[in-house]
C-alpha cells in the first residue's frame, strides 16, 4: 500500500497541461486474449460469454466455469508471469503519443503489486512510457488527486463502469469515457452512455479526447 501511495505522491504534473489519466487492461492492453493464451497453456479454457473473469475460465469440455481461488491463482500468475502474452490495443500507442505532445498521460491501473516490473517493462516495450501508478480499489480519489494537481482539463478513460462511476462521484470535472478494447466482450459490457461516453475504438476516441481536452 505504501508503494502505491507514492506511486501517486511522485506523479508530478504540468500545473496547466491538459491531463489524460488511462486504464491498461483493454483500454491500452487487450487482456482477456492475453489472459486466454495463458490459461490455455496451463489446460484451462477461457469462453467469452459474459462480462466477468474468473466465471469465464473452464476445465476443457466441462461446463462448469473454475472456482474463485483457482481463477485467483491463475489471475495472480498471469501478473507475475505472463505479461508477455498481452497484445496492445490497435491503436492506442500511436493515440497515446499524439495526445502527450499536448498533454500530460499518466497510467492509472488497477493490478497485484507483485506484477509491477512486469506491467512496467510491457508498457515500456509497447510504446506506453507514461507514469505507472498502481493502484486498488476504487480509480476516482486517485483521479481526483491527480486532476486537482492541474487548472487544464482532464479525461479518465477505463473499461469498468463502477470507475466511471467512481471518478464521477469524486472528480465530477473530469471527461469520462469507457472503452473495450475486446471485440468479444463489448456486446456483455455495462454501459451507462447517457452520463458516460462510450467509444471502442481509439482513433474514435482520441478525437472525442481531444475536443474534450483542447475545443
Amino acid at each position: 500500500m505504501e508503494q502505491r501511495y507514492s506511486d501517486l505522491q511522485a506523479c508530478a504534473i504540468t500545473p496547466t497541461a491538459p491531463l489524460v489519466i488511462v486504464d491498461v487492461d483493454e483500454v491500452l492492453a487487450q487482456f482477456m486474449r492475453g489472459f486466454g493464451v495463458f490459461v490455455a497453456r496451463h489446460g484451462f479454457e477461457l469462453r467469452v460469454d459474459r462480462f466477468a473473469l474468473f466465471q469465464n475460465l473452464y476445465r476443457p469440455g466441462e461446463t462448469e466455469h473454475l472456482d474463485l481461488i483457482a481463477g485467483k491463482a491463475l489471475f495472480d500468475d498471469f501478473f507475475r508471469d505472463g505479461a508477455d502474452d498481452l497484445i496492445p490495443a490497435i491503436g492506442a500507442a500511436d493515440a497515446l503519443a499524439d495526445l502527450s505532445t499536448r498533454a500530460e498521460v499518466v497510467i492509472l491501473t488497477n493490478a497485484p503489486e507483485h506484477g509491477r516490473l512486469a506491467r512496467a517493462k510491457w508498457l515500456k516495450t509497447h510504446g506506453f512510457d507514461y507514469p505507472l501508478i498502481i493502484n486498488s480499489g476504487p480509480k476516482g480519489p486517485p483521479a481526483a488527486q491527480l486532476a486537482a494537481r492541474t487548472s487544464g482539463r482532464a479525461v479518465f478513460i477505463d473499461d469498468l463502469l463502477p470507475q466511471l462511476e467512481s471518478v464521477a462521484e469524486k472528480a465530477p470535472d473530469v471527461g469520462r469515457f469507457q472503452m473495450v478494447s475486446d471485440e468479444r466482450l463489448r456486446p456483455f459490457a455495462p454501459s451507462a452512455p447517457d452520463r458516460h461516453v462510450r467509444i471502442d475504438e481509439w482513433p474514435r476516441l482520441k478525437a472525442a479526447i481531444e475536443e474534450r481536452l483542447f475545443a
